[in-house]
């Protein structure tokens, strides 16, 4: 079987968040079939270049898929060669990314590196679970960097921004909507709503990913028309820049606002790679430009300097009709040798 071969099974082999268990069988023998040593952690695959000596580089890819929308004009799960062109549900995120560090990371073991190099090709990254790459790295050796492969025009993104998503209630007392008594709690957290919205405007903006964005994205309240509702609640989508953590930003907001917040979690934050880094240079000489990305990837869970590059384009992830071009990947793998190899 030949990458592309293994790209269309996984196409044709439904690889949902926390259902990859059979797209990892399928991975994991092409993997021992072309010589590698195996290890399996749920649903996640690695495999430690035979070297094993001096600083280690992390290869990283991820196996599963959003679901499929329902804008598609082809089964999603057809993988459909036309041309230059290879349709299906997950052949850009992240079909053509895993298949491209995979092959890489096969030609690497047929020459002795001064370095590690390990093949991570993990689960759960569309949903950031904990069965996915955080689970695993406890595991592994010590990484000193991380190569990501995700669609990115096979250009460097040194940064990219963290994500936390907060609660928020506002207190206010109930009464009769049809006397002059009560305090509304809608009134209170549209207050909060617009205090949190001007906050990144106190905030530095970084020069790769720009202002830190803080959204309003649901709210609820109220339990019938002629009651003051003594309660509401809202969420709100927070995209962090390299320049704070997530921590900082919470307790930037709780100061802030009359109402009670409640951060989901602090784990998904945003990550960022000095230029002056060996491997980033490389890529400028090689004439690649660096850029921040505004997208989620494992990279938020990754104590140590990473960047993400892969085959593809981001605008065609989650979307109908998803393609990749087959000479993306060529392309990539020609480009993640020369990164590691030359």
């Amino acid at each position: 079987m030949t990458y592309i071969e293994l790209l269309c099974r996984l196409i044709e082999t439904p690889r949902y968040s926390r259902e990859e268990t059979v797209a990892a069988d399928i991975v994991e023998t092409y993997m021992k079939e072309h010589g590698l040593q195996v290890q399996r952690h749920g649903n996640n695959l690695w495999s430690i270049h035979p070297s094993n000596v001096g600083p280690t580089i992390l290869l990283n890819a991820h196996i599963d898929t959003v679901h499929p929308v329902s804008a598609w004009t082809r089964d999603p799960h057809k993988a459909t060669i036309e041309g230059d062109y290879l349709y299906g549900l997950g052949s850009n995120d992240d079909g053509a990314s895993l298949v491209s560090l995979l092959e890489t990371f096969i030609l690497c073991t047929k020459r002795t590196l001064p370095y590690t190099i390990i093949l991570l090709l993990s689960a759960e990254e569309e949903v950031s679970g904990k069965g996915g790459v955080e689970s695993v790295l406890p595991i592994l050796p010590p990484i000193d960097m991380a190569i990501i492969g995700e669609p990115t025009g096979m250009q460097p993104a040194i940064a990219e921004k963290g994500l936390m998503v907060v609660d928020v209630t506002a207190h206010g007392r109930a009464g009769h909507a049809a006397r002059n008594e009560g305090i509304n709690a809608i009134d209170l957290a549209i207050e909060d709503i617009k205090t949190i919205h001007s906050l990144p405007n106190t905030l530095n903006s970084s020069p790769l990913l720009g202002p830190v964005k803080m959204t309003t994205t649901i709210i609820h309240a109220g339990t019938q028309h002629n009651v003051i509702p003594d309660e509401c609640t809202f969420t709100v989508d927070i995209r962090s820049n390299e320049l704070y953590d997530n921590e900082t930003l919470f307790n930037l907001i709780s100061s802030s606002i009359k109402g009670t917040a409640k951060a989901r979690s602090f784990r998904l934050s945003s990550s960022y790679i000095d230029k002056s880094n060996p491997i980033v240079q490389k890529l400028i000489n090689m004439g690649k430009k660096p850029f921040g990305s505004p997208t989620l990837s494992d990279q938020a869970l990754m104590r140590f300097p990473s960047l993400k590059i892969g085959p593809g384009d981001s605008s065609r992830s989650h979307t109908a009709d998803e393609f990749i071009r087959l000479s993306e990947i060529e392309d990539a793998i020609a480009t993640y040798q020369s990164i590691i190899l030359d």
